[in-house]
C-alpha cells in the first residue's frame, strides 16, 4: 500500500512474515516454517451476500470488528497483506495467546518483532456467523498518528478469497458475496489476476513515461495504498525514471514498520489497466535500496486514488478482478503541495502536530515549522476536524488561514498549497 500520507500495501514477514509493508519475503518464510495450528474459517449456512459499511480513513478502508468477544476494534483492508494481523500491544491487552517471535519487515530497510497468534478468531460487526482465525501480531499502533485513527488490526487476502468483495467507495460499503454463486452482470471488465504465494494480487498493466514508448510490467492492486501509482526503485533506475527536466516533489509522509521510505512525487504522461486509460496520475518514484519499494518482481503497485475510481469486484477464486467505472473515472488527477507532514495526537487524534518542512514549498516559505501545533484552520478549530480533513483541505490551491501554536504562543500564518508537479 502506497499513499500520499502513508504507505499501506502491509505486511510483510521477514524471519518469520502491502501503511507500507509488503511480504517481500513471505515465499521464503512459508516455505521454511509451519504456522501455528489454526481454525477454520467459518461462514453462516445458507450465505448468499451481506453488504457492511466501512470507513475512509486517508483513503484506507476500515472496518468494525471484533476479536473474540472484545470490544469493537477497527481493522484496515488491505490486498498488500495474506494474513489476518492484529497489533502486538493489543495482543497483549486481549490477553491473546502469543507464541514465538518472528521478524517482521515492511516497505523501509528496519525489521521490527512480532508474534504468532493462536486460539482467537476474527469477526466482522453485522456479520453473524463469520469467524476466521487470526495468525499473526505485529505492532501497528505507531502508525495510527499518521492515520488520525485507531489501528488496530489487518484483514488480508485470506478474508478476501471467502467471497466476491466488491468495493463500492462512493457509498462506503462493501458487499460480500458467496464466490461459488456470484454472477456479475454489469458493464465493467474483467482483468485476469494472479495472486502471489505471498497472497498479493497482480496484474499486467503498462506505464507510458513522458516522452516515452509504453512500458507493460506486472503491478500489485493495493488497497492499503492511498496514491494513484508507485514505481519500485529497480524500475525507475532501469528506464532513468521520471526523465530529465520533469518536475518533482519531495515524497513526504510514507512509512510503514519498516521506517521511512524515500522518493519523489511526479508524474507519468499514461497508465494503462486493461482498457482503460489514465492521464497524468501522480507517481512516486522510489528511491529504496530495501523493504518491499526496492523489489522488482514487480513494478509497483496500484493504489486507491487510481482504485477509487472503479466499483471492484475481487473475484480470486475466478482469477479475476472486475473493474467497472464509476463517476469519478474520468475526474483529472489534479492535487496541490503543501510541502508539510503532519501526525496526529491525543485524545481522538484531534492534536496535529507539523512533523517535516519540505525545504522550498508553500509551508517553508509561509514560516511554518517542525513541531509547530495546529490550532484552527480559516478559523474552525481543529478539535472539530479530522486528520483526513485537513489533508483534504492542503491538497487544494486555495488560501488557508492557519492558527498554530508555537512554543506556547499563537502564530497566525497564511498558506496557499501549489500545484507543483
Amino acid at each position: 500500500m502506497r499513499k500520499y500520507l502513508l504507505p499501506l500495501a502491509m505486511v510483510a514477514i521477514v524471519a518469520a512474515g502491502g501503511l507500507a509493508w509488503r511480504a517481500s519475503l513471505a515465499e521464503w518464510f512459508t516455505t521454511h516454517f509451519i504456522f501455528p495450528q489454526s481454525g477454520p474459517t467459518i461462514l453462516p449456512a445458507g450465505f448468499s451476500q451481506i453488504t457492511i459499511p466501512f470507513e475512509l480513513v486517508n483513503e484506507h478502508i476500515f472496518l468494525r470488528a471484533q476479536l473474540n468477544e472484545s470490544r469493537p476494534l477497527w481493522f484496515m483492508l488491505d490486498t498488500g497483506d495474506k494474513f489476518t494481523i492484529v497489533d502486538l500491544d493489543l495482543a497483549k491487552e486481549l490477553h491473546l495467546r502469543l507464541a514465538g517471535n518472528l521478524a517482521v519487515r515492511g516497505s523501509g530497510a528496519q525489521t521490527t518483532t512480532g508474534a504468532f497468534v493462536k486460539g482467537t478468531d476474527f469477526k466482522v460487526q453485522g456479520f453473524a456467523g463469520f469467524s476466521e482465525p487470526v495468525v499473526l501480531a505485529v505492532p501497528l499502533r505507531g502508525l495510527s498518528g499518521r492515520l488520525g485513527h485507531d489501528f488496530d488490526g489487518i484483514v488480508g487476502s485470506e478474508f478476501i478469497q471467502n467471497f466476491v468483495v466488491e468495493v463500492d467507495y462512493p457509498s462506503r460499503t462493501l458487499t460480500l458475496h458467496n464466490r461459488d454463486t456470484f454472477s456479475y452482470l454489469g458493464v465493467g471488465r474483467s482483468i485476469p489476476v494472479h495472486l502471489t504465494s505471498s497472497g498479493h494480487p497482480v496484474i499486467e498493466a503498462a506505464v507510458e513515461p513522458k516522452g516515452m514508448a509504453e512500458i507493460p510490467g506486472k503491478f500489485e492492486l493495493d488497497l492499503g495504498a492511498s496514491g494513484a501509482l508507485e514505481l519500485h526503485s529497480p524500475f525507475v533506475a532501469q528506464y532513468h525514471l521520471p526523465g530529465p527536466n520533469e518536475p518533482t516533489v519531495p515524497d513526504l509522509g510514507s512509512a510503514g514498520t519498516g521506517g521511512e521510505t524515500s522518493g519523489r512525487l511526479g508524474r507519468v504522461a499514461f497508465f494503462r489497466l486493461g482498457p482503460y486509460r489514465f492521464e497524468g496520475p501522480p507517481v512516486v518514484f522510489s528511491s529504496d535500496t530495501a523493504g518491499s519499494a526496492a523489489e522488482s518482481a514487480t513494478q509497483g503497485n496500484i493504489g486507491e486514488e487510481i482504485l477509487s475510481r472503479f466499483r471492484l469486484f475481487l473475484d480470486y477464486a475466478h482469477d479475476r478482478i472486475i473493474f467497472e467505472p464509476a463517476a469519478t473515472f474520468a475526474k483529472p488527477f489534479e492535487r496541490a503541495f503543501s510541502g508539510l507532514e503532519m501526525e496526529a495526537e491525543g485524545q481522538g487524534y484531534r492534536t496535529f502536530r507539523i512533523k517535516k518542512i519540505s525545504p522550498n514549498s508553500p509551508a517553508s516559505f509561509a514560516g511554518l515549522e517542525q513541531n509547530d501545533l495546529l490550532s484552527s484552520v480559516n478559523g474552525t478549530s481543529t478539535s472539530r476536524l479530522t486528520l483526513s480533513d485537513l489533508l483534504d483541505a492542503f491538497r487544494e490551491s486555495a488560501p488557508l488561514e492557519l492558527a498554530i501554536d508555537r512554543s506556547g504562543q499563537t502564530l497566525i500564518v497564511h498558506l496557499k498549497p501549489q500545484p507543483l508537479i
